[in-house]
């Protein structure tokens, strides 16, 4: 705590006064977890319905729905045209199937993976 100086030749013994610095955090003191009970560890079975989701591919609008529901499609079929990046985009079905719910409306504004169209 004695800090020895010099000052234009002069020798100089400095005491330091020591602060106590108390933190302002208060440390979080963390509980064990207990491990998961054999409830707790199965994991849920997929409550939803087993029908497969078209997502919008990219952020855009859409300009025409081309089926409705009930109608039955093809893998390849053209489910409904969107305007993404100033281009038209046909959106086509990935697997075969009976159209069960139509998520959108013309004119909408969709998000890159909101559901456009379920399809059973």
């Amino acid at each position: 705590n004695i800090a020895e100086l010099e000052v234009n030749g002069t020798p100089y013994k400095v005491e330091l006064e020591q602060e106590v610095k108390t933190s302002k955090t208060p440390k979080l003191v963390l509980s064990a977890v207990p491990p998961p009970s054999r409830r707790e560890q199965k994991l849920p079975k997929n409550i939803s319905s087993k029908a497969y989701k078209i997502k919008a591919p990219l952020p855009g609008v859409i300009l025409d729905i081309l089926v409705k529901e009930g109608d039955t499609v093809k893998k390849g079929d053209n489910l409904l045209i969107m305007e993404a990046m100033k281009m038209e985009n046909n959106v086509l079905a990935e697997k075969e199937g009976t159209i069960k719910a139509i998520r959108v409306n013309k004119g909408d504004n969709v998000l890159q993976n909101d559901v456009l169209i379920e399809i059973e």
